[in-house]
């Protein structure tokens, strides 16, 4: 097989294997981002506290990136389901983690924030997401015939982070 050649994607409902596939790739990317987004929003959160010259250009980074995991959420959602309204909704909630993350986190963390605490959450968040990105992202893009194209993606995106 040729790992060059683009496949298209399953139509609505017709291949049930891979809807479920598209689906479980979807859901589990919401999960993991959502879960990624809550000390994000911590950090956003604190060094806007601290100063507003680091707050900028985090905050600007954070929404950037924010956007290709919207990305990655909403768009196997919806070519499983067909429906953009679900896909919306689960974008929608793993992105809302993240203030929600910075007003629960600065509640019950603020009396713990040192850079230990921080390491600690950062390092976790960190391995849920390479975990995900590997094990789900990166095996449906290869199915789909754009491996390749997501490796080139994944260097982008730590070259400019």
């Amino acid at each position: 097989e040729n790992p060059h050649e683009v496949k298209a994607l399953p139509s609505e409902g017709k291949d049930e294997k891979n809807t479920d596939a598209l689906l479980r790739t979807g859901v589990f990317t919401a999960l993991a981002i959502g879960i990624h987004n809550f000390p994000e929003g911590l950090a956003t959160f604190v060094s806007a506290l601290g100063d507003m010259k680091i707050a900028i250009p985090i905050a600007v980074a954070i929404a950037i990136h924010n956007i290709p995991e919207g990305i990655s959420v909403s768009v196997p959602i919806y070519y499983a389901t067909g429906d953009k309204k679900k896909a919306f909704i689960y974008s929608f909630l793993s992105g809302m983690s993240e203030p929600i993350g910075a007003i629960v986190g600065y509640v019950f963390l603020r009396n713990y924030f040192n850079d230990l605490t921080f390491g600690i959450i950062f390092a976790m968040v960190a391995g849920i997401m390479v975990f995900i990105s590997l094990d789900e992202l990166l095996p449906a893009a290869k199915e789909y015939g754009e491996h390749h194209l997501s490796i080139y993606g994944l260097i982008l995106g730590m070259i400019v982070m």
